[in-house]
């Protein structure tokens, strides 16, 4: 029964070693991070709808030798359908 349980407990310690070896190598490489965005805080006017939306998520055309920004794609259509319009 002694041999038994030595040789559990002998097992055991082999077992913590090689799973301590095993992890070694990946406690070392430092986690990846993802690319930090940086964001200006300026908010800008989409001219379709009056919203304000960051600018670096606005969507951007230049019109008339202009830069515009729109909220969404349907914005910027409607946008540019309304100046059709007008002309």
């Amino acid at each position: 029964m002694f041999r038994l349980i030595t040789f559990a407990i002998l097992a055991y310690t082999v077992y913590l070693i090689f799973r301590f070896i095993r992890n070694l190598g990946r406690a070392v490489r430092p986690p990846a991070q993802p690319p930090e965005s940086r964001l200006t805080g300026t908010m800008v006017k989409d001219e379709a709808c009056g919203t304000y939306i960051p600018k670096e998520g606005a969507i951007r055309d230049i019109i008339d030798g202009e830069e515009r920004f729109f909220c969404s794609k349907e914005c910027r259509g409607r946008f540019i359908e309304e100046r059709k319009k007008a002309r």
